[in-house]
């Protein structure tokens, strides 16, 4: 009998690699995707495609009862962690809320395991680099989202036996990003500047850290992960060791792009300032080749990137809380 995975988010970045990838190890995969950061042209033809979001109870329902999934790969959600203090209300209906909905339904159809994308967001300000042993203490809504169903599928677990597989990416970037959106993902938002021959804005002085992760580095490992029987029920770190600051990326991003755009400095935001994490466990359990140099991966995405064109950038419309959101995501 044919596996059967569902995959929300699989119209989106991280999601539809995840679902080409388990169409590759012979999964029959259902899509489930709002398309509110994907597009359907990222879904294969021979996987089933549903477009709605997870916060439509009956609709999961329905999908479950139909499919009976061995494996659910969780990937939707709204991610621009920045922007979900001052959208809190939609941050919890669809990034917390809807995975209930997947929670409570694979308990009830006895699935196998189910796979969730968490984010480092969960760590917020600690000892560095973060390890999975770090107490979790988020610092807005989209990391306290994420924790709280990293703490729901451990419930679950125990209560009802529903096995788990946590990973928590950070950064991941490269080729069919979504590049339009001003409020995430800030390689696609560099390039997108470059193809507009706007300069290149950073928050404060540049001087935040991150590690920036290509999406083959990532996804192939996810969809595997419920064949690894030590990753069963257990949290991963997952991305590139190498650390660069947001200044240092807007050069290499630059140099990838074979611009020299200048950068225009906006008022500091708050965020938090340094965020990589440890990866010893991940290296252990899965044994990775060699992740892809940052600048190797920002050349193939550059390419792809000028191959399809500048996009128009995307505005939110339901801004919950106006007060300190940073000018210019200001758009009243």
């Amino acid at each position: 009998m044919k596996i059967t995975s569902l995959v929300t988010g699989g119209a989106g970045f991280i999601g539809s690699y995840v679902a080409n990838n388990l169409i590759a190890l012979g999964h029959r995969v259902i899509v489930l995707d709002d398309l509110s950061g994907g597009v359907k042209k990222n879904v294969r033809p021979s996987a089933r495609f549903y477009a709605g979001s997870i916060t439509d109870e009956s609709l999961v329902n329905k999908l479950f009862e139909k499919y009976k999934f061995t494996y659910v790969y969780h990937l939707a959600a709204y991610a621009a962690e920045g922007l979900s203090h001052f959208i809190r209300k939609f941050n919890y209906e669809h990034n917390l809320m809807g995975s209930i909905n997947l929670i409570n339904a694979s308990v009830n159809h006895e699935v196998k395991c189910f796979v969730f994308t968490s984010s480092i967001a969960v760590y917020g300000t600690g000892t560095l680099p973060m390890k999975e042993s770090n107490p979790p203490c988020p610092e807005d809504p989209y990391g306290i989202a994420k924790y709280a169903i990293e703490m729901d599928l451990l419930n679950a677990q125990k209560m009802f036996g529903l096995n788990y597989v946590i990973f928590r990416p950070h950064n991941v970037y490269g080729i069919n990003q979504n590049i339009a959106d001003k409020y995430r993902n800030v390689i696609g938002i560099f390039m997108n500047q470059i193809l507009a021959k706007q300069s290149l804005t950073i928050f404060g002085d540049g001087q935040q850290s991150r590690s920036f992760t290509y999406i083959d580095d990532v996804a192939p490992y996810i969809a595997n992960s419920v064949n690894v029987p030590e990753a069963i029920n257990q949290t991963f770190n997952i991305g590139n060791d190498s650390v660069h600051t947001v200044r240092e990326l807007a050069d290499a991003v630059n140099l990838a792009m074979e611009t020299k755009l200048d950068i225009r400095k906006l008022e500091q935001r708050k965020e938090v300032l340094h965020a990589y994490a440890d990866h010893s466990k991940f290296k252990e359990i899965f044994k990775p080749k060699q992740f892809t140099d940052l600048h190797e991966g920002l050349f193939k995405m550059a390419q792809w990137v000028r191959a399809n064109g500048h996009q128009p950038s995307q505005q939110f419309e339901n801004i919950e809380i106006t007060k300190n959101l940073p000018n210019n995501w200001n758009h009243s």
